[in-house]
């Protein structure tokens, strides 16, 4: 379901980012898209949409009702369109391929930093300013705490992985001795 759900979506996301692209409102399309997607991921609205006894017409307009000033048309419209084709369900995923179309198109690679300890900012800084020069992209990096690496880091950049951790070496040594 998954993979079809972003099959789904992708045609979607890539007319919303082409969109952002013509009016240069990337931000704008994120934040509605982000509204949209926390309201159908809500249990009800998620029942609603599920039920194949609920008029897509009639889940037009409650979302629409539910949107109060967060919509502009482009936003309305695009609600009417995913309700007529019975795909507000795939909205979470619409947003996913939408932001990583949008850091794309924007140069920015968002980066997940792994780390025994807490990472300070000025060392998320240089880590920034080393994958730019590498990946010759502006980084984003979001830090997180994981006492499981005992020492070290593990970068997630896209597909890059870089495992400096004690933990992955510890590994990796043990698959050299064949333990």
């Amino acid at each position: 379901m998954a993979v079809e759900a972003k099959t789904v979506a992708r045609p979607y996301a890539e007319a919303i980012t082409e969109r952002a692209r013509e009016t240069d409102s990337f931000d704008h399309w994120s934040e509605m898209l982000a509204f949209l997607a926390e309201v159908v991921k809500q249990p009800d609205i998620a029942a609603l949409i599920r039920d194949p006894l609920f008029a897509r017409a009639d889940m037009e307009r409650l979302m629409l009702e539910l949107d109060g000033e967060r919509l502009d048309d482009e936003g309305r419209n695009l609600v009417r369109l995913l309700a007529e084709n019975d795909r507000l369900g795939v909205l979470p995923e619409i947003v996913e391929i939408y932001e990583r179309l949008k850091a794309e198109e924007q140069q920015v690679l968002k980066v997940e930093v792994q780390s025994a300890y807490a990472v300070k900012p000025a060392q998320e800084k240089q880590i920034a300013e080393a994958l730019k020069l590498r990946l010759g992209r502006e980084i984003v990096i979001s830090s997180k705490k994981n006492p499981d690496l005992i020492g070290g880091i593990v970068i997630r950049a896209g597909d890059l992985v870089i495992d400096g951790s004690v933990r992955g070496k510890l590994q990796r040594l043990a698959n050299e001795l064949g333990i």
